[in-house]
């Protein structure tokens, strides 16, 4: 689209096509003045099209922008530039307005250019995805010999003190006890971290996340979550997750009971469980000569007092954890099963706010079974 298609009002399919791109795109004429800007653009520098337009983009920038360097350099050389992780937080944008920039000249309107900005919110936390699966594999090689060099002797200890007890005095007796209630306790937590090193491949089936989540709700309610009050905002057209119904149900199950004792002192406890069809999430997976889409969205949300600021960056990491007496396993266990599905995982939290949000494949037609309706599902996938 030139200038001139905006002057005139020309190119309708262009600007229904540029609206529909969910990044941030301007279009700048030769005077660094804002020509068009997509319905992104707007959210992004927080002004209608028609206050955009017709202004300067230095007007909406923090003083010496790294962007107004690069559109200099765009004019000069006559070639696209890519710049990543810009700093374009200001009062006026808004605070952590990082972004990666893509500036490319219109060659049928000498000086001027198209510019798209891509926040780096969601490839941040692809990032962080990525690792996350690097450090529950990095347990997995310790899971395998903690398995054979620790349980072994732990068996032989506990035997010992199982033959201690019949000959032991009553305060002897205590002693023997102690060693066997701490020699389960251990073999319990090697049982657990055992689980990274299963590397077999997930079975899967056409799943129904919304009858996971129901069981959970409901285990939720009769258990650990008696307290709290629970709401549902579900898509009842969601097609089905191509996953392990089972594993599917640990991974909830984690993060509803993380939720509940997360918000356990609030006036009014609540979670928030949330299903939605989010088509355009697409993700490049190494190996994989096709993107992934990653178009079903579910959410735990809590309104306890939040993550602190200081292990969001490694809360799915193994061994990371805020309870007194946790493992730091669950979350780390919930980024691999996550992950083995083909999805990812991701954490919002604020003060009386927190989000578990997971993007999930939808199960292909072929995994559906032939009794349950599919029309639905076929629309969507």
């Amino acid at each position: 689209m030139t200038l001139n298609d905006t002057r005139n009002g020309g190119g309708a399919r262009a600007l229904q096509v540029l609206n529909t791109i969910r990044d941030p795109v301007i279009l700048l004429d030769a005077d660094n003045l804002i020509r068009f800007a997509n319905l992104e653009a707007e959210y992004f520098f927080l002004s209608s099209s028609t206050h955009l337009e017709g202004r300067r983009i230095d007007d909406f920038l923090p003083f010496s922008s790294p962007l107004i360097a690069l559109i200099g350099q765009v004019r000069q050389e006559g070639s696209p530039v890519n710049e990543y992780r810009v700093d374009l937080s200001s009062p006026r944008l808004g605070a952590e307005r990082v972004v990666d920039i893509h500036v490319t000249p219109v060659p049928e309107e000498p000086g001027a250019m198209v510019i798209v900005f891509r926040e780096r919110s969601m490839a941040d936390k692809f990032d962080r995805q990525m690792t996350h699966r690097g450090a529950a594999r990095s347990v997995t090689g310790l899971a395998a010999m903690l398995g054979h060099e620790i349980k072994n002797p732990l068996s032989g200890i506990r035997g010992a003190a199982q033959l201690l007890e019949v000959s032991a005095n009553d305060e002897d007796k205590a002693l023997t006890q102690l060693i066997r209630a701490e020699t389960d306790r251990i073999v319990q937590l090697v049982d657990r971290m055992e689980v990274f090193s299963d590397e077999r491949p997930v079975d899967r089936e056409a799943v129904n996340i919304h009858i996971v989540l129901d069981r959970v709700e409901k285990i939720a309610k009769t258990g650990f979550a008696k307290h709290v009050r629970f709401s549902k905002a579900y898509d009842p057209s969601l097609p089905f997750v191509a996953g392990n119904q089972d594993q599917l149900i640990q991974v909830f199950l984690n993060l509803v009971k993380n939720a509940a004792e997360a918000c356990a002192a609030a006036d009014r406890p609540h979670i928030k469980l949330r299903t939605a069809y989010r088509p355009g999430v697409h993700l490049s997976i190494p190996g994989a000569n096709e993107r992934v889409s990653l178009p079903l969205e579910f959410s735990v949300e809590d309104n306890g007092p939040g993550v602190p600021e200081d292990i969001r960056m490694h809360m799915f990491d193994p061994f990371i954890t805020t309870k007194p007496n946790g493992s730091g396993l669950g979350l780390a266990l919930v980024a691999k099963i996550v992950g083995d599905h083909g999805g990812v995982i991701e954490c919002d939290s604020a003060p009386s706010r927190t989000l578990f949000r997971i993007l999930m494949p939808a199960a292909p037609r072929a995994m559906v079974p032939d009794a349950v309706s599919t029309e639905t599902h076929e629309a969507l996938t």
